[in-house]
């Protein structure tokens, strides 16, 4: 059995984007950048890892390959539905490591619009409880 037929979602989330590149190519992503050498360049990732990743993230549906120049082909990468879907577990993973692991960190998030920082807290839509602030069981729908 593989991760991706796992009956566990945490298992299948990761299949699908398990990978640390993979994760900041969405981020980057998320931050405009759309093309490979953009991505190699910020990341400073190997090229052949790199086509990889691409490859994956765009055949489990979080990003899009489109082409922008047929004479040389290019292709650039845009997110899909589901990879802008992505966006909060990035960022709450982010909080995370500010929280726990790197305190002094001088990246942060920030509200596109407002300007304001962020300080991400994921709720649960039926109980209105923080998640965390609870214990949470996996378990099988009936």
């Amino acid at each position: 059995m593989t991760l991706t037929d796992d009956p566990c979602p945490i298992a299948r989330g990761l299949a699908c984007a398990g990978d640390s590149w993979s994760f900041l190519i969405l981020r980057d992503a998320s931050q405009g950048l759309t093309r490979f050498d953009q991505f190699r360049k910020n990341l400073g990732i190997a090229p052949t890892i790199l086509t990889r990743r691409l490859a994956a993230l765009t055949e489990e549906g979080l990003l899009e390959k489109r082409r922008y120049s047929e004479h040389p082909p290019r292709d650039e990468y845009v997110l899909t539905e589901a990879g802008r879907a992505f966006m909060p577990i990035i960022v709450m993973i982010g909080a995370w490591a500010l929280r726990h692991r790197d305190r002094q960190a001088s990246v942060r998030f920030f509200d596109g619009e407002t300007g304001l920082e962020v300080k991400p807290v994921a709720i649960d839509s039926v109980s209105g409880a923080a998640i965390g602030s609870r214990p949470i069981t996996l378990g099988v729908r009936t």
